[in-house]
């Protein structure tokens, strides 16, 4: 083995290291550790099995400790052959500013044969989609198929949903032909050819799990609202089924309840038993439906008490991961229909797995099958931008996961064929040299400033954000201090920073910075001692269902009486909360791409992660630029942009795999 060496760390970096050094540590696992590839909670995990098990072998010690990680990271399972490649310094990972990192790799052949032989794991010569088991062979804390590892928990996660997927796929609703026709014929009539989004809703109502997939502004609320419309229709009985209406976040289930009630309005599209029944929906956060307690791994609904729901839709099902998926399901009635809503191309969640795009991922891979879908052709809901060959959705009754998938690709929201439909096409489709040419092209809506790798923003690219910050604060100001909460909010949302990391050049705290200094030197503002004003944007980063607010809520400080008061929008009105009421608000001069999953803005301005790092994905670049309704802005390089567009999100999971053909 090589000796280790890395390129010189800073005084922050090098601290960091320091407070999680396992100094006891020895081997492989104190070289890592010390290279800040391992943090101490990954050590102590990989040593503690190891000393109970009897397991003292150095290589197999540091793949539980990389497997811990990676759990860390998002990831269900490690893949040993790609870990050289995919594991850097955990403390430059925010950053961006990864430096070569030489680590003393066991030789690939010899260490998977270590791992595989060791008494910590189960090996499974199957592949994953056959298991059957839900125990998943011996009770081992690490099993192993190929040159996968997973750890026992996430192991017996997947299988358990993979199962109850196959399960619930194999059970479609009844619902009459005729009377399903007579009910799309009145929510989308007036089409010669049915629409994707009739489509989508037609697989939906013949699916017990259903996937309602598409990028922003493609129709999904649209799609939902009257999919619940046909089900109240359906209703054999006569009485309304129990529907539940959830989201990941308190933001996202406030805004799935506004569009969903606002959608009861609609002249001449639903009747009025049908509006009454929109108009009464409710959205809750997932935790909230499941019974969730801070604090406590208990629920009120599990396996054993059920939610007494017919249908549960949870939309941005992009951001759930593979822990509350499982509760979900093992809480669901048997007979129950599950609608996941979501875009399967945004960033994934930020718990472990990739729900969504597992469940999408079998029906891209599949053939679509010459299914008739009632009295249409088999079902194929996406648009001709599509890759080649795919199946963008599957239809069937009572067959397999794939089969309840169906993705919008018609965008309503963007002009047609504008430069960002373009883009956001082709970084969807991983064509890394229309993305340029798109951005290089000059049209109205897109700008690219291009900076090199290794330089600071400066120069003309800095001037323009500037200009555009202090243009949009100073009406964000001035309505503020009019005390004209609505056109503060809509100022607010004019415009938005966003960036992949949180720290270093390209990082939230630094634009934050500015932005704030540019909006003292250039507004006249004066902060109080506690940095607050009049006109400043803040986020709420804790829920409180007291006052009505909910982590990821913006808003805009006011002045009312001579207290401060946050008005944070609302589909009825702003909200006008006292800000001593509030548990947690931040100033959001600038804000990471995750955060502003769910939201949209007038323009925004992409701060592109440098092209060494690890979050230069094609994700974190489509969720960003998607974000725009006007104008995308994309600041960084054009290595940068080419490796993003490149590089999918290097999330490692079976459950597609679970749950292929």
């Amino acid at each position: 083995m090589s000796a280790p060496s890395t390129t010189p760390a800073d005084g922050a970096v090098g601290a960091e290291r320091a407070a999680t050094r396992v100094r006891s540590a020895t081997g492989l696992l104190r070289e890592f550790n010390a290279l800040g590839l391992l943090r101490a909670a990954d050590v102590h995990v990989a040593r503690r099995l190891g000393a109970v098990a009897g397991e003292d072998d150095e290589r197999v010690l540091l793949a539980v400790a990389l497997a811990v990680r990676a759990v860390r990271h998002g990831s269900v399972v490690l893949h040993l052959r790609q870990a050289p490649a995919t594991v850097v310094p955990e403390d430059e990972e925010d950053t961006g500013a990864v430096g070569v990192v030489q680590a003393p790799w066991p030789e690939p052949v010899a260490w998977l044969r270590a791992v595989r032989a060791s008494v910590l794991t189960a090996v499974h010569d199957e592949p994953p989609a056959a298991e059957g088991a839900f125990a998943g062979g011996p009770a081992r804390p690490v099993h192993v198929v190929d040159d996968g590892l997973w750890l026992d928990r996430y192991w017996r996660l997947e299988v358990a949903v993979a199962e109850d997927l196959r399960r619930r796929a194999a059970r479609a609703p009844a619902h009459d032909v005729q009377r399903v026709r007579e009910v799309l014929d009145r929510l989308w009539p007036g089409e010669a050819e049915p629409s994707d989004q009739r489509r989508a809703a037609e697989v939906c109502l013949r699916s017990g799990v259903a996937v309602l997939g598409g990028g922003p502004g493609t129709g999904k609320t649209t799609t939902v609202a009257r999919l619940l419309a046909a089900l109240h229709d359906l209703a054999g009985d006569g009485t309304p089924p129990r529907v539940a209406l959830a989201a990941p976040t308190g933001k996202a289930a406030a805004r799935l309840t506004e569009a969903v009630t606002a959608a009861a309005g609609s002249a001449g599209v639903f009747t009025p038993q049908q509006a009454a029944f929109l108009a009464g929906a409710s959205a809750s956060t997932l935790h909230r439906l499941l019974g969730l307690r801070p604090g406590s791994v208990r629920a009120r609904y599990d396996a054993e008490h059920r939610l007494p729901h017919d249908v549960v839709v949870v939309d941005e099902a992009s951001m759930v991961g593979l822990g509350v998926v499982a509760r979900l399901l093992a809480a669901l009635r048997p007979q129950a229909q599950l609608v996941l809503v979501g875009d399967p191309d945004q960033l994934a969640s930020v718990e472990v797995g990739a729900v969504l795009a597992d469940l999408v991922a079998p029906a891209l891979a599949a053939p679509a099958p010459d299914v008739p879908a009632l009295d249409v052709p088999a079902l194929d809901v996406a648009a001709a931008d599509a890759p080649a060959g795919s199946a963008a959705a599957t239809s069937g009754a009572g067959g397999a996961v794939a089969d309840g998938v169906a993705l919008l690709r018609t965008t309503h929201r963007f002009t047609a064929g504008g430069p960002i439909a373009e883009l956001a096409r082709a970084v969807r489709a991983g064509d890394a040299g229309a993305v340029v040419d798109v951005l290089r092209s000059g049209a109205e809506g897109v700008e690219f400033h291009e900076v090199a790798e290794d330089e600071p923003v400066a120069g003309a690219a800095l001037e323009v954000v500037r200009a555009e910050v202090v243009a949009r604060a100073r009406e964000v100001v001035d309505a503020a201090r009019r005390g004209d909460a609505e056109a503060a909010l809509t100022s607010l949302d004019a415009h938005r920073v966003l960036c992949a990391h949180r720290r270093g050049g390209r990082g939230v705290s630094h634009w934050s910075a500015l932005a704030h200094r540019w909006s003292v030197e250039e507004l006249g503002v004066r902060p109080r001692p506690d940095g607050r004003y009049v006109g400043l944007p803040v986020i709420v980063t804790t829920n409180d269902a007291s006052v009505g607010v909910f982590n990821g809520d913006t808003g805009v400080v006011l002045d009312s009486g001579g207290d401060l008061v946050v008005a944070v929008g609302r589909g009825h009105g702003p909200l006008l909360v006292p800000i001593a009421r509030l548990a947690a608000v931040e100033p959001v001069h600038a804000m990471t791409v995750h955060r502003s999953q769910g939201s949209q803005f007038g323009a925004v301005t992409v701060l592109a992660a440098p092209a060494r790092s690890p979050l230069a994905t094609r994700e974190m670049l489509y969720t960003a630029v998607t974000r725009a309704r006007h104008r995308v802005r994309v600041v960084g390089s054009v290595e940068a942009v080419t490796v993003a567009v490149g590089r999918p999100l290097a999330r490692a999971t079976g459950l597609a795999a679970r749950l292929g053909p």
